[in-house]
Parts: C-alpha cells; sequence; structure tokens
C-alpha cells in the first residue's frame, strides 16, 4: 500500500512551512493512495489548497509532498470521499469521512502528507 494522510491542524499559521512529515502530530488517518487518489484526481483538483505553506495557494493535492486544504475546501473534500462507493467496504474511508467533518464542524485546515 501507498500510504496517503490527512490530519487536523489545530492552529494554522500563516508564516509556517508545514513541510516537515509529523503525521503523529495532526493524528493523522491514511488511506491507499494507489487505490484512492487516482480515482479521485478530477474532483481534487478542483479544490483550493495550499502547497506547504498558506503562502503558495494551489489547487488539488501535493501528491508527494504537503498540502494544507482550508476550511472553505472541506465540503468538497467530504463529498468525493463520501461519495466513492467503496466507503462501506474501507474502514479507514470511513474514519477519514469522519476525520473531515470534525475539522468542518471546528473550522480547522485539514493537512495532507503525500506518497
Amino acid at each position: 500500500m501507498i500510504k496517503t494522510e490527512f490530519g487536523i491542524v489545530e492552529n494554522i499559521e500563516s508564516n509556517k512551512d508545514y513541510s516537515n512529515y509529523e503525521p503523529e502530530k495532526y493524528h493523522c488517518i491514511l488511506i491507499d493512495d494507489s487505490l484512492y487518489i487516482d480515482d479521485w484526481y478530477d474532483r481534487l483538483i478542483l479544490m483550493k489548497t495550499y502547497f506547504h505553506s498558506l503562502s503558495c495557494p494551489a489547487y488539488g493535492l501535493a501528491r508527494h509532498g504537503v498540502t494544507l486544504i482550508p476550511p472553505e475546501s472541506l465540503p468538497a473534500l467530504q463529498d468525493i470521499v463520501i461519495s466513492d462507493k467503496r466507503i462501506n467496504e474501507d474502514e479507514h474511508l470511513i474514519a477519514l469521512a469522519n476525520k473531515i467533518q470534525e475539522a468542518i464542524n471546528r473550522q480547522k485546515y485539514v493537512i495532507h502528507f503525500g506518497a
């Protein structure tokens, strides 16, 4: 499995570079990149995001880097995850959907560590 990980940033810092790989700090949920991200790619690239820091606006996910997903983009990500027909077969997708919902409820950024 090629893993990709998602977690919640408690306090986003506007000048911080989030490039360091710290999935435990953000209590990340991992999913299989090769099973899901490729299938979701056309929808993911429509989401406003940031690569490594808030000073680098982008769209989609940094496949081999760090992405910051702002609260306004989380409903789109949530829709991508919960509309995947495999969600009932993979506990990791359910956990990811729950993590995204928590971030939406709390108006927090989600951090993504690419494969």
